[in-house]
């Protein structure tokens, strides 16, 4: 599947600020099953950037403006190449897969997908409401889709139910949120089980006639860590597993790890726009 992306970002200040220094996270990922083929930023005012690789590999681009302004434009286009098939339900999770999973190695190499954030966090009690509807299960990989599953059935996508700043105990409470509310709750349950989970912001290729639900900006879900496979992306928003309409731009341990947009300024409020259009180049 080969797919191009235009993500707009439009930044207007109240008043005009008289400089500021930036940071996008726009630049989708390459890696075995996605190709990055073109990609091509333009900011407004025009201004120079400077890449480099953040602590969780993302491409991260910085760009000072010194001059007054009072808006802002991001604007990237990007072309991406996806081949992926569906995997994980066919995995037979063996005993020296096991073995892996409950070594001392294993545990202290992905501890940073281990260990919850606020944005992450759940209480005993809700912990222990989701797990008497989950089930006890000892093979790691049932009990992610078992959950998945759990977030889809129990949890409604609704926009107007939370904002970008919401936690995982909060969403919790409502059953309710967007997908990286979703994503934030599925990283909590997992990481208590000792599962490595982290958290993916990208876009969702939905088409005319998909099922598929997800934000109008951007999409967000979770990949764990299976002995012998590698990370595998699941989709709570949609019960699925992320596969060629999953773009993958950012991974971290929560939605502050890949922001597309940050910044600092000398000012006052802003207003922030977002647009997103993913269109489909080829079919395989």
């Amino acid at each position: 599947m080969k797919y191009q992306i235009e993500h707009l970002n439009v930044l207007n200040y109240e008043a005009p600020v008289d400089q500021s220094l930036n940071q996008i996270r726009l630049k989708p990922r390459t890696d075995e099953c996605q190709r990055l083929l073109t990609y091509r930023p333009e900011i407004t005012p025009v201004s120079l950037t400077k890449e480099f690789s953040d602590l969780w590999g993302n491409n991260v681009e910085s760009f000072f403006i010194a001059e007054p302004h009072k808006e802002l434009i991001v604007k990237s286009t990007s072309v991406v190449s996806i081949q992926k098939s569906p995997f994980i339900r066919m995995v037979q999770f063996s005993d020296e897969m096991d073995k892996i999973f409950k070594s001392d190695l294993f545990h202290n190499h992905y501890l940073s997908f281990l260990n919850d954030t606020d944005s992450t966090f759940l209480t005993k009690q809700q912990m222990d409401e989701a797990n008497a509807e989950i089930g006890e299960e000892s093979n790691p990989v049932e009990y992610m889709l078992k959950v998945m599953n759990y977030m889809y059935e129990k949890f409604t996508y609704d926009p107007d139910a939370t904002v970008v700043n919401t936690r995982a105990t909060e969403a919790f409470d409502l059953k309710r949120g967007v997908c990286q509310d979703l994503t934030h709750v599925m990283l909590g349950l997992l990481r208590a089980k000792g599962i490595p989970s982290r958290y993916v912001s990208g876009y969702l290729y939905v088409g005319e006639n998909s099922a598929l639900v997800g934000d109008s900006a951007t999409h967000a879900w979770v990949e764990c860590m299976v002995p012998g496979i590698g990370w595998t992306g699941l989709d709570p928003t949609n019960n699925v597993e992320a596969l060629e309409q999953h773009i993958r731009v950012g991974i971290g341990r929560d939605y502050q790890d890949v922001s597309p947009l940050q910044g600092v300024y000398r000012g006052g409020k802003h207003t922030l726009d977002v647009k997103v259009s993913v269109t489909l180049l080829e079919q395989n």
